[in-house]
C-alpha cells in the first residue's frame, strides 16, 4: 500500500465553493471568505488556488457558526457598503440600508448647493452613515459636519469610521446627546439631517432577524412610531438658518402625517419623496426665508 502523505490543505476556492453550498448564496458566501482571507477584489480572485491557513479556516468557521444562529450578515461581517464609504458596524448599530442612501443622497444635493460654506447635522448618527458621506462628498473647503447620538456606543462606532475617511474627517466634529440639544448652543445650521427611530412599538410588520438583533432604541419610538419625528421637527427650526432644511427618513405609512408635523412647525416647500420600491421615505422642509 503506497503512503500518500497527507491531504494537501484545501484551497481558497474550495472553500468558496463549501460555503455557498452551504448557506445557498455565492455572493454572501464570498464576502465571508474575503472577510475571513483579509482579500478582496482582484486579490482575493488572484488567490484562489492558494491554500488556506488555519487561521482563516477558524475565523471562517466562527463567522458560519454566527451566521447559523440567525445573525444578520452585516454584523457577521462587520463592515457594510454605503454609497462611497466601507463602514465597520455591530449590533450597537443599525444596519445601513438601501433607502437610507437616498436620504443622504437628497440631503447632499441639498447642502451641494449652499455657498460658500455649509454646516450641517446628522443627528441619531449610529454608524455615521449620513454624515460621513456627507463629509466624503461635499466640497471639503466651507463644509462643518456635525454627528451626534444619545447613545455613547453608537458614537463610538462613528468614531471609529471618521478615522476611515481621511484628509474629510478634519470637518468634522461628534457629540453626544438627544437630538438638537447635543448641538451647540450657539451655532445656526443650513440642514439637518436624521434617520431617527420611525418603527411602532410592537409593530407586525418588522422583520424578526432586525428585531432580534439591531438595537431597539433606533428602532422603535412609541406607539405610531412618530414619537422622535414630532421632536425632531419641532426642535429643528431654532437650530436652523433662515431658508435651512430639516431631511428625515420615515416610514412607508407617515407621510401625510409627517407633513401636518412639518406644517404645524413653520416650514416651507415641505415634500415627502419616495424610495425605489414607491415607499413614502422622505421627509423635507425649508424654514422659511426672511
Amino acid at each position: 500500500m503506497t503512503d500518500t502523505g497527507p491531504a494537501a490543505p484545501a484551497t481558497l476556492g474550495e472553500w468558496w465553493r463549501r460555503v455557498s453550498t452551504e448557506i445557498g448564496a455565492r455572493h454572501q458566501a464570498r464576502w465571508l471568505c474575503e472577510t475571513a482571507s483579509g482579500l478582496d477584489g482582484a486579490a482575493f480572485d488572484a488567490a484562489l488556488d492558494e491554500p488556506v491557513g488555519d487561521r482563516m479556516v477558524e475565523h471562517l468557521e466562527t463567522m458560519l457558526a454566527r451566521y447559523r444562529l440567525g445573525e444578520p450578515l452585516q454584523y457577521v461581517l462587520g463592515r457594510w457598503a454605503f454609497r462611497h464609504l466601507d463602514l465597520a458596524i455591530d449590533q450597537r448599530v443599525l444596519i445601513p440600508r438601501p433607502e437610507t442612501e437616498l436620504v443622504a443622497e437628497v440631503a447632499i444635493g441639498l447642502a451641494a448647493e449652499m455657498s460658500p460654506t455649509r454646516m450641517v447635522a446628522d443627528l441619531g448618527t449610529g454608524s455615521g452613515a449620513i454624515g460621513l458621506a456627507m463629509a466624503v462628498e461635499l466640497p471639503r473647503d466651507g463644509t462643518t459636519v456635525w454627528l451626534t447620538d444619545a447613545s455613547a456606543a453608537a458614537l463610538d462606532v462613528a468614531r471609529a469610521n471618521l478615522a476611515g475617511i481621511g484628509r474629510a474627517a478634519t470637518n468634522v466634529r461628534l457629540a453626544e446627546g438627544v437630538w438638537c440639544d447635543a448641538l451647540p448652543a450657539d451655532v445656526l445650521f443650513d440642514l439637518i439631517v436624521s434617520n431617527p427611530p420611525y418603527v411602532a412599538a410592537g409593530s407586525p410588520d418588522l422583520a424578526g432577524a432586525v428585531a432580534d438583533w439591531e438595537p431597539a432604541a433606533a428602532l422603535f419610538s412609541g406607539p405610531e412610531g412618530l414619537d422622535d419625528i414630532t421632536i425632531l421637527v419641532g426642535q429643528a427650526p431654532g437650530r436652523l438658518r433662515a431658508g435651512g432644511w430639516l431631511v428625515l427618513e420615515i416610514g412607508a405609512d407617515q407621510g401625510a402625517r409627517v407633513v401636518d408635523l412639518f406644517a404645524r412647525a413653520g416650514f416651507a416647500e415641505v415634500e415627502i419623496r419616495q424610495d425605489l420600491a414607491g415607499h413614502d421615505r422622505i421627509a423635507l422642509g425649508r424654514t422659511l426665508v426672511a
